[in-house]
């Protein structure tokens, strides 16, 4: 209903009641003051701050593709791979949160690339969270680092160098530089800042790839329209976790975002796969200007593919568009409807554990020196391929026969994010959201290292198996390490003290119902 008109208005030019007090009970008003309001009630918050920001790091063509056991080589670019930081602090403590768009952050980069920003910022080193989106379509961070079969013997450094996938020493040098600039970038702008956080929920983007066959075992991919599956042999995580980050004055500066699954949707070239997608999404919801922060969750077992549906999987670039743009959608649904406040307090600890290496049986390391010195046509790809990996993986163990890796909590405000460094079944996410006193968890994968998948203990017993149980130089930790993780990620959340989730204000008490609506039907 429209105000009163000028012509309603007394000769005296007085206002009536109903025209006086029209402004408080038109919906339109209360839009534009309600923003108002919340910042004047949050301005408590002017101790919190936050910056972000984000750098290129697209390969180059002609680069190695990782994520495979052995060389494949990029010809084409579709969309750029990015670094992306967001640095939060509460006046006491400060932290960055990191997202590389790449296979794995090798740990070596993370402890160069700390120690840079600690001497540049300030910010102590187990405050900074460095994450790997898991892109396959990225560039050349693993799996071989510059070096690390230098000690092995001929056979041993051949397959690594020539026959395997490999990192790029200049282009891991590129990440770490970007990663230091886009925190220290991040943590210059700093500006006094209002936060949000939230939880969506998305479950037909993502499917568990591991299924329990006739047979007893567990096979992954089994493929589409296999009559032999049983049942899917583990969950996914629907949970899209959301932290948004905006100025006193209401410009947005961008958000984190936490979800679990593989990023291996086809792409057409050096991409940062479906998290592409999603920033995209935000993008266009939220301005063209917004640093979109994205953390893998606990997601391996988890992919896009789809083992059950009848149909193929989606080509090409529909396949990343359907997965990021769901994520990306239900990320904008959170924001949309985030109160704004203080995500204080700020805080962040880590632990490090150490695990002996599974070893190969001696026969089957001598079998597999034989096969590896072949050719691989003569054995067959697949066959050729996991000896090549024992081989390997015994000559890691000469040298390093047990792995360190790091567990980290960092919090922001209601939310805390706990890291591991290898690839995650989900099931431990899961657990990890249980268990925590947080209310909001990120089960955050390949962060600050990458130790090679980590299978829940049922994997590897009667009824498990996999691609992921296989015996690599990727992937080698022993059957329970999953559980030591999320015992020790546990303890380091409780002993921290969780923030509240900020709330629009109260409204008022009530007084009297809306004048223009209290009456019964009228009908003459």
């Amino acid at each position: 209903m429209k105000p009163p008109s000028k012509q309603c208005r007394p000769r005296n030019n007085r206002l009536t009641p109903v025209q006086l007090f029209y402004p408080v009970y038109s919906p339109r008003i209360w839009l534009l003051i309600l923003p108002l309001l919340m910042s004047v009630a949050h301005l408590a918050a002017a101790g919190f701050k936050a910056g972000m920001a984000e750098r290129d790091i697209t390969p180059a063509i002609g680069m190695e593709c990782p994520g495979g056991y052995g060389k494949v080589f990029h010809q084409r670019i579709h969309d750029p791979c990015k670094v992306r930081a967001a640095v939060v602090d509460d006046g006491k403590t400060t932290v960055a949160v990191v997202s590389v768009d790449a296979l794995m952050v090798p740990r070596h980069l993370v402890l160069a690339a700390r120690s840079q920003i600690q001497a540049q910022c300030g910010i102590q080193p187990h405050a900074i969270l460095i994450g790997a989106t898991h892109s396959h379509s990225s560039g050349p961070t693993g799996m071989v680092q510059p070096g690390e079969f230098d000690h092995a013997s001929p056979l041993a450094r051949k397959l690594a160098y020539e026959m395997s996938s490999c990192a790029d020493a200049g282009y891991l040098e590129k990440v770490r530089q970007a990663v230091v600039e886009a925190v220290v970038d991040a943590h210059q702008h700093r500006t006094e800042a209002l936060g949000g956080a939230g939880l969506g929920w998305e479950d037909k983007a993502a499917f568990n790839r591991r299924f329990l066959m006739r047979n007893g075992l567990t096979f992954t991919h089994p493929g589409r329209g296999n009559p032999d599956i049983k049942k899917v042999a583990g969950p996914i995580d629907p949970n899209v976790g959301v932290i948004g980050l905006w100025t006193v004055q209401g410009n947005f500066l961008g958000c984190i975002v936490n979800y679990a699954c593989h990023a291996t949707t086809p792409a057409n070239g050096i991409s940062a796969n479906w998290i592409y997608d999603l920033e995209k999404v935000i993008r266009g919801a939220w301005g063209s200007n917004a640093v979109v922060v994205f953390l893998q969750g606990f997601a391996g077992d988890v992919t896009q593919v789809d083992n059950l549906s009848p149909y193929i999987e989606r080509p090409g670039e529909t396949g990343s568009r359907y997965v990021g743009g769901r994520v990306g959608a239900e990320a904008v649904k959170v924001l949309s409807g985030m109160a704004r406040g203080d995500l204080s307090p700020i805080d962040a600890r880590s632990q490090l554990l150490s695990f002996q290496r599974r070893r190969p049986e001696p026969a089957r390391l001598k079998r597999c020196l034989e096969l590896a010195a072949k050719e691989p046509r003569e054995v067959g790809h697949t066959e050729w391929t996991f000896a090549k990996e024992i081989v390997l993986l015994d000559a890691l163990i000469s040298k390093w026969p047990e792995v360190e890796v790091e567990l980290q909590a960092i919090q922001i405000g209601p939310v805390i994010m706990l890291t591991s460094p290898g690839e995650v079944f989900c099931q431990f996410g899961l657990e990890l959201r249980h268990g925590s006193p947080f209310p909001i968890t990120f089960p955050v994968e390949l962060a600050n290292g990458c130790a090679g998948y980590i299978p829940t203990r049922e994997a590897f017993g009667k009824h498990g198996g996999g691609y992921e149980t296989r015996l690599t130089s990727y992937s080698n930790l022993p059957p329970d390490t999953g559980d030591k993780m999320n015992a020790q990620l546990l303890k380091l959340a409780r002993g921290m003290q969780p923030g509240t989730i900020p709330q629009l204000p109260k409204a008022p008490p009530f007084k009297a119902p809306w004048s223009y609506g209290n009456v019964p039907p009228e009908l003459k």
